[in-house]
């Protein structure tokens, strides 16, 4: 049975001045999947997650979400695709003068006919969601750890029911046993929620955990894409290193332990 394409990347370039950061980029993304997004320092990962999420535009290409052209349809029409994705970015991004709930509450702003009640309780669900406690949301994100803020960012970009999720560096800086929580965390939303997940990332203990399909950048475009077993086989040079280097046999092994 053929797969259902949420986006579609064809002819991508991305660039800043004179740099090329992506030059003729295709992929696609297939609903109710976790792709993990992976690459080398420097091959555009989070560029590419900004991208499609809307937050700044290509040089050339094409971009199609839920069936819409992204790039050149009308603004009502972007909202309508916005609505229905969420962002998690690796620093949490979060206002550092409000508190998580208020955080979590402003993009359920631009939704009309919600009561201040009705986008309390909301966010009060998406906070316990991420599998944080009710007091977190009366906290600031200075009064929270790394954790604790990044589940505060996941709470945010599940604000508006979302059905794609852009999650930049998910576990960057957490400690094992809190990374290990997180990847839980995602895989158990995905299949509870059927979210498509787009997931940037360098920890091979997240790929193993989390992601159905991995897609690799190198050379300015996705070189390849497939399992954790098709990486396995690769034989370009960053790929085999990638996947076969110490790292690599640490995370299987840790796989197979949990298993």
């Amino acid at each position: 049975m053929e797969q259902d394409v949420v986006i579609r990347l064809r002819g991508l370039r991305n660039q800043f001045g004179a740099q090329v950061i992506h030059d003729d980029l295709d992929l696609d993304v297939y609903r109710g999947e976790v792709l993990g997004v992976v690459g080398g320092s420097g091959t555009g990962k989070s560029v590419l997650l900004r991208c499609i999420a809307g937050l700044r535009p290509p040089q050339a290409g094409e971009i199609s979400i839920f069936g819409q052209d992204a790039l050149h349809c009308s603004e009502s029409a972007r909202r309508a695709i916005d609505q229905r994705m969420g962002v998690m970015f690796q620093d949490g991004a979060l206002f550092s003068s409000l508190t998580v709930r208020e955080n979590v509450e402003v993009p359920m702003r631009t939704v009309p006919g919600l009561s201040a009640a009705m986008r309390r309780d909301l966010a009060d669900l998406k906070i316990a969601m991420a599998g944080l406690p009710y007091i977190a949301g009366d906290k600031y994100p200075s009064e929270l750890s790394g954790g604790m803020r990044k589940r505060a960012g996941l709470a945010r970009a599940l604000a508006l029911d979302p059905e794609i999720v852009f999650l930049d560096e998910p576990t960057a800086g957490l400690d094992p046993i809190g990374a290990s929580a997180f990847d839980e965390l995602i895989k158990g939303l995905s299949q509870s929620m059927g979210l498509t997940v787009f997931l940037v990332t360098h920890d091979l203990d997240t790929l193993h955990a989390t992601c159905g399909r991995i897609a690799v950048l190198a050379e300015k475009r996705v070189m390849y894409t497939g399992t954790m077993s098709d990486m396995l086989e690769v034989d370009h040079p960053w790929v085999h290193e990638y996947f076969h280097g110490p790292r690599a046999r640490a995370a299987l092994d840790t796989k197979e332990r949990i298993a």
